[in-house]
C-alpha cells in the first residue's frame, strides 16, 4: 500500500498562526507573511508532557485531601474538602452544583491524567493500536480543558451569592489553590504533548503493509 507523502517529506512545515504552509528549505525560523516562529515539531514534547502530568498528580493530592472552602451559617463554621463540598450541596438539595463540582473536580482530571498516560505510553513504544481514535482521544482531552475551572467558578458564585444575601460567609481555603494548579498543569501537559508522535512510526507500518499484502 502506498504512503502519502507528509508535509516533512515536502520540506514544508504549516505555520501555527496563520496556516501558510512555509518552505524549510533555507530554516526560516519565522513565518514570510505573519512573522510567527516556526516549529516543525514541539520541543522535548515527550518530556515536557510527562513532566507537568507527573507534577499535576503530585498537586491532585493535597487539592483532594486539603479544605478547599469554609463555610460559616450563623455563626457556626467549617471547612470542606472538594468530596465533602459536593456531599454538602447534594444534601441541602443543590444537587445541580453538586454534579457540577463533582465532574469538573473528579471526573475531568481524572479522564485527564489516565487519557494523557495512554496517549504518552503509546506514543513512547511507537504503538500502532487505534491510532484515529488516539487521535480523537487527544483532541477531547484539549475539549474538556476548556471547562476544568468550571467547579472554581461555581464555588466563587456560589460564595458571592451567600455574602449578598446575608446568609453567612464563605471563604477559599487552600486546598482551591492546589486544585488551580492542577488545572493549570494538565492544560500545559495537553498543550505539550505533540499528536503527530501518534502517526510517526512510519518503517514499522509499512512493515506491518507489507506483511499484510502477502
Amino acid at each position: 500500500m502506498n504512503t502519502l507523502p507528509e508535509a516533512r517529506d515536502l520540506n514544508l512545515c504549516l505555520c501555527h498562526s496563520c496556516g501558510l504552509a512555509c518552505d524549510m528549505s533555507n530554516e526560516p525560523h519565522t513565518c514570510e507573511r505573519c512573522d510567527a516562529p516556526l516549529h516543525r515539531r514541539k520541543t522535548n514534547s515527550l518530556t515536557r508532557t510527562w513532566a507537568y502530568l507527573l507534577a499535576a498528580l503530585v498537586f491532585y493530592i493535597p487539592a483532594n485531601l486539603l479544605p478547599v472552602m469554609n463555610t460559616s451559617m450563623f455563626g457556626s463554621g467549617a471547612d470542606s474538602t472538594i468530596i465533602g463540598g459536593v456531599l454538602e450541596f447534594w444534601e441541602h438539595g443543590a444537587w445541580d452544583i453538586a454534579l457540577i463540582i463533582f465532574i469538573a473536580s473528579i471526573a475531568v482530571p481524572g479522564v485527564k491524567f489516565v487519557a494523557l498516560s495512554l496517549l504518552l505510553v503509546t506514543a513512547q513504544r511507537g504503538s500502532l493500536w487505534a491510532r484515529k481514535e488516539r487521535s480523537q482521544l487527544y483532541r477531547f482531552v484539549e475539549l474538556i480543558g476548556y471547562w476544568s475551572m468550571l467547579d472554581v467558578i461555581v464555588v466563587a458564585l456560589v460564595a458571592a451569592l451567600v455574602k449578598f444575601q446575608a446568609l453567612g460567609d464563605i471563604e477559599p481555603r487552600a486546598g482551591i489553590l492546589f486544585f488551580g494548579m492542577v488545572v493549570v498543569l494538565t492544560m500545559l501537559s495537553a498543550m505539550s504533548f505533540d499528536p503527530r508522535l501518534i502517526w510517526d512510526n512510519r518503517q514499522t507500518e509499512e512493515v506491518m503493509d507489507a506483511i499484510a499484502s502477502h
